[in-house]
């Protein structure tokens, strides 16, 4: 069988300009009105560095892309740089004046500041970037332990699991800002699980499996077996709610009512983060259990954005994707954050598929 392609990165390039990406779209035109945002550039800069490695490969096995990566690493690990304050916490959101709009940004963007950080600390091609990334990483170690919530913790902690394979010189104060991260997701779930409600709080909101994801990846990192067990446990939780058992069908939980515990869960509002967020904790999963039933799940969540899902529509076109799936269908202007998203899917899906046989979405 086929394996799945190497996705486009025209629409990225597109939403990049020397600044950073925009935030916002009109269809698949740029809005400029919006401005840029950390939360973006930080999940960006992952894209990038998989871009940029992939470029460093023969010609004839990266594709069209490889010119233009290098330009989009510099570009968000510059935006980041900038963005971190003296005390390591980082703005969130810039105008498109290039001034920062914000005194202090949200502790989401603290955190996946981190998490491309440290991704960008071990992946990057070059090593001024991965120098430049590990020291602003090791400059916000600091404020982690103030990231009151739990996803917070866990964009934190995916990034440290990278930095920590590094062998960095501060790897002591990595591992032990890494237990703190997911003991607090960890001690969420025993607060608030019980035998029909695996989960560590008492609502299913947005990014649902980076929880599970960060669980397993540093639970793995750390040989905790708590952790492991605990990210296992709701991670087979999540997807019995959110995978149709009827015909396979991802049915991500909708930003228009979410699902709290006892109550109805929301269909509408679907947004690409949770696609991309099961198919990477499908793969952790698969990683610490060698059961293929999770490589089957990570397939599932991808094909959500190829009209494999409650609206059978097409989300990805061109390198980008939709912001998102509400009641009437498709929204169709592709922002930052939806083609992210939907490339972290697609890259993931595609290395992993290189070896293995999996279904090709169109």
């Amino acid at each position: 069988m086929r394996t799945y392609r190497w996705p486009l990165l025209d629409h990225m390039l597109a939403m990049t300009d020397d600044v950073g990406i925009l935030q916002h779209a009109t269809l698949d035109v740029p809005n400029r009105s919006c401005g840029y945002c950390t939360d973006d550039v930080g999940r960006a800069l992952i894209v990038a560095c998989e871009a940029a490695a992939r470029s460093a490969a023969p010609r004839a096995a990266r594709g069209s892309d490889g010119g233009d990566a290098a330009r989009l690493v510099t570009t968000y690990l510059s935006y980041l740089h900038d963005a971190q304050m003296d005390d390591g916490w980082f703005h969130n959101f810039m105008g498109y004046d290039r001034r920062w709009q914000d005194r202090r940004g949200t502790p989401d963007a603290v955190g996946r500041a981190i998490w491309g950080l440290g991704y960008a600390e071990r992946h990057a091609p070059r090593e001024t970037w991965r120098s430049l990334a590990g020291r602003m990483r090791r400059r916000a170690m600091a404020v982690i332990p103030s990231l009151q919530y739990v996803r917070s913790n866990a964009y934190a902690a995916l990034g440290l699991v990278h930095a920590l394979a590094t062998r960095p010189d501060d790897e002591l104060a990595a591992r032990a800002a890494l237990d703190g991260s997911l003991a607090a997701i960890a001690d969420g779930f025993d607060a608030h699980a019980a035998p029909d409600w695996q989960w560590c709080e008492d609502q299913l909101t947005y990014d649902n499996a980076r929880l599970c994801e960060a669980l397993l990846r540093g639970g793995a990192a750390l040989g905790n077996e708590r952790y492991v067990r605990t990210g296992l446990a709701m991670l087979a939780f999540y997807t019995s709610v959110v995978i149709d058992p009827a015909d396979a069908t991802f049915i991500p939980i909708g930003n228009d009512g979410w699902y709290r515990r006892g109550g109805v869960r929301s269909r509408h509002g679907q947004q690409p983060l949770e696609a991309a967020a099961l198919v990477d904790a499908a793969f952790a999963a698969l990683d610490v259990t060698g059961d293929a039933c999770w490589r089957e799940v990570a397939e599932i969540a991808h094909e959500w954005f190829f009209g494999r899902n409650t609206r059978g529509v097409t989300l990805a076109r061109e390198g980008g994707c939709c912001d998102g799936l509400d009641e009437a269908g498709a929204n169709c202007n592709m922002g930052a954050e939806s083609t992210i998203c939907y490339l972290m899917s697609a890259i993931a899906i595609a290395k992993r598929s290189a070896t293995t046989k999996l279904r090709v979405a169109q």
